[in-house]
């Protein structure tokens, strides 16, 4: 058993720390239907930030109470991880990342990353779960942090449709909207990696991965035999499970109408690769390595690369 925990660590590049006890970045989301149940035993759970959502009728007293109870949380969180990446949904009322920025500016901590996300509900909890299996690996901060959107591009995430009438988050024709009021018309929507919507019926299917994945699925309202037996197999998916459906879910697809799917990489091998093939910079703002074209913990972008130095042709009879 020993030896076959120390296969797994050097597979994925595990990270340990004094006495090989190992302290991986701390994925935190700002609602427990963001987190889906570890694949494994060594994946860790997400921190869900119990004290960030607060309604608009919230009393000032109630307020400042909320307040003292996240600061308490996230400081512990860097206390025990050292630094905390929060994935937000773009889609999350303007509340939610204000009291982020809050949280970060009164802690005056340089070591939370607020990263928003504009995948549906059931995509951003499939990329907090990649996040937390890349976490014991070996990759620092900044690279976990701006690997979010890396990944992002390679999640499948889109919903089956009883209704495209109100949906506003993925472009919709009028004569799809008009279509809409026809009794038993059903839409598979694609909301990432490239919006798509096609009406069943036909033999048109929203455009899938070329890659080998795992579909998670999550009925609403509708029955999500379309999606495990049509959609499934043609887009070769590995394996296909069934989770609950996220609360907000029918606010973000505008309609209770709905089984939401998301297929994305499972082998954390994979996605250990596919970071690792990413040439790693450092932020020249707040030093931590970073992918991509901007650091996830200071949002400093990086800076121009500097011009070759122009190559003069020498002079005649020059050597």
């Amino acid at each position: 058993m020993v030896l076959r925990q120390k296969a797994y660590e050097d597979r994925v590049g595990v990270r340990t720390g004094a006495g090989g006890v190992r302290m991986p970045t701390a994925i935190a989301v700002t609602s427990p239907e963001l987190v889906l149940p570890s694949p494994d035993r060594h994946t860790p759970t997400a921190a869900v930030l119990q004290g960030v959502a607060q309604s608009p009728k919230t009393s000032a007293a109630r307020t400042a109470s909320s307040l003292d109870d996240a600061l308490t949380e996230m400081h512990t969180l860097i206390e025990h991880h050292g630094h905390v990446i929060v994935l937000c949904p773009a889609s999350a009322p303007p509340a939610v990342p204000h009291r982020l920025h809050a949280i970060r500016s009164v802690l005056e901590s340089d070591r939370i990353a607020i990263v928003r996300s504009d995948l549906p509900p059931l995509g951003l909890s499939v990329l907090a779960l990649q996040l937390r299996q890349l976490s014991i690996c070996d990759f620092s901060p900044g690279v976990l942090a701006c690997a979010a959107r890396l990944l992002s591009h390679y999640i499948y995430a889109g919903a089956l449709l009883g209704s495209v009438a109100k949906l506003d988050r993925v472009p919709v024709s009028l004569r799809s909207h008009t279509k809409s009021w026809v009794p038993g018309a059903q839409f598979a929507v694609l909301a990432a990696p490239r919006p798509e919507l096609v009406k069943l019926g036909g033999e048109a299917l929203p455009a899938g991965p070329g890659f080998s994945t795992k579909l998670l699925y999550a009925a609403g309202q509708l029955a999500p035999d379309w999606v495990v037996d049509t959609l499934a197999p043609a887009w070769n998916a590995q394996g296909c499970a069934d989770v609950e459906l996220p609360a907000d879910s029918p606010r973000w697809w505008a309609t209770g109408k709905v089984v939401e799917f998301a297929a994305a990489i499972p082998d954390i091998s994979v996605l250990y690769q596919l970071v690792s093939s990413v040439r790693r910079e450092d932020c020249h703002w707040c030093g931590l390595e970073l992918i991509g074209d901007r650091c996830a913990f200071c949002a400093a972008p990086m800076p121009p690369a500097a011009p070759e130095p122009a190559v003069h042709a020498l002079p005649r009879g020059g050597t």
